[in-house]
């Protein structure tokens, strides 16, 4: 890409675009596979400045008039799943997923899954904050995510008055998210994003438990996240916990195209994950994070998180923080 122009900090990359077929390239590297579209090509210019902290991404995007298309063709060849929380800071956007549409203007935000075709288009200059974070990363079911994509989020109202200003000093800031404080802050920031989304289902803006399945779907879910470093938390045991029939469990989770076991493992690996990431914890052994959530067994738990996250957990812990000591 010879009209590229990068500048690097101790915590940045900043790329810089001269012309649109450059920009095009530069999206589908920095994200996921985008179908980029302009109307004016020969006049296009764009910038974009990012900072990793382990898997989640954060990207300052300034640029003029374009759109950006998520399909299925690309999803097709996709191996990884985020969700991508958009933070309009200037001009407006259009964001479409699901059959909803969001206008969305400075101050305001919304959510889209990768893994499901989307649309933006923007259709003069603008700037905005994108975080894009791994599914799992989040603290909320998925379904329940996908009941809030393309919905405005206003930045004026509720807690959005709060998390918007905090994203937006992120991407002012964002040369200081360096080292260990990087990584906590930018957890910081996936909570007070996991608090805004649960906010918006309290103020009833999205129908989470249109059934009373679905509230007990949430209930057990709970009750699960609560449990997880109880080596014996078993499907009985939450059966019984929720006055219903093992039965009738097994049956709700099949409905979701998963088993309980495999709920209560995919939940146990990912706070694994997390505390992997955790400065804090940069020194505990592997095995007593493993402990910590649930795993009796150090060596079965390195082969479920190998074949889940594709690396050994004593590696993905190495390329996140060089210096940790692995045990």
């Amino acid at each position: 890409m010879n009209d590229i122009t990068t500048t690097t900090s101790s915590s940045s990359i900043a790329l810089v675009a001269e012309d649109f077929a450059t920009w095009r390239t530069i999206v589908s590297e920095s994200f996921v596979p985008l179908d980029v579209k302009t109307d004016i090509e020969e006049s296009f210019k764009a910038q974009i400045r990012m900072r990793s902290l382990g898997d989640v991404f954060v990207s300052d995007i300034g640029a003029k008039s374009h759109s950006v298309e998520r399909t299925p063709s690309l999803i097709a060849h996709g191996d990884k799943r985020y969700f991508k929380l958009s933070l309009q800071l200037s001009g407006s956007g259009l964001l479409m997923q699901d059959n909803r549409e969001a206008v969305l203007r400075p101050g305001d935000l919304a959510i889209y899954d990768t893994d499901r075709p989307y649309t933006l288009a923007f259709d003069n200059d603008f700037r905005s904050l994108v975080v894009m974070v791994p599914q799992a990363a989040i603290d909320l079911p998925r379904d329940v995510i996908g009941q809030m994509t393309a919905t405005r989020i206003a930045g004026d109202q509720g807690l959005a008055r709060m998390v918007a200003p905090f994203l937006t000093q992120m991407a002012k800031n964002m040369d200081e998210l360096t080292g260990h404080s990087g990584v906590r802050m930018m957890n910081n920031a996936l909570d007070l994003i996991t608090t805004l989304l649960h906010g918006e289902l309290d103020s009833a803006k999205v129908d989470l438990a249109p059934s009373h399945r679905a509230s007990l779907l949430q209930e057990i879910r709970a009750f699960i996240d609560d449990n997880l470093g109880d080596s014996n938390l078993n499907p009985g045991a939450i059966a019984a916990a929720n006055f219903i029939s093992t039965r009738h469990l097994h049956g709700i989770f099949k409905e979701e195209g998963v088993t309980v076991s495999a709920w209560i493992r995919s939940r146990r690996l990912e706070h694994c994950r997390r505390d992997l990431a955790d400065p804090l914890f940069i020194n505990r052994p592997v095995s007593s994070i493993a402990i910590r959530w649930g795993f009796v067994d150090a060596s079965h738990f390195s082969r479920l998180f190998r074949s889940t996250f594709g690396e050994a957990p004593t590696d993905f812990r190495s390329r996140i923080w060089p210096e940790a000591v692995n045990r």
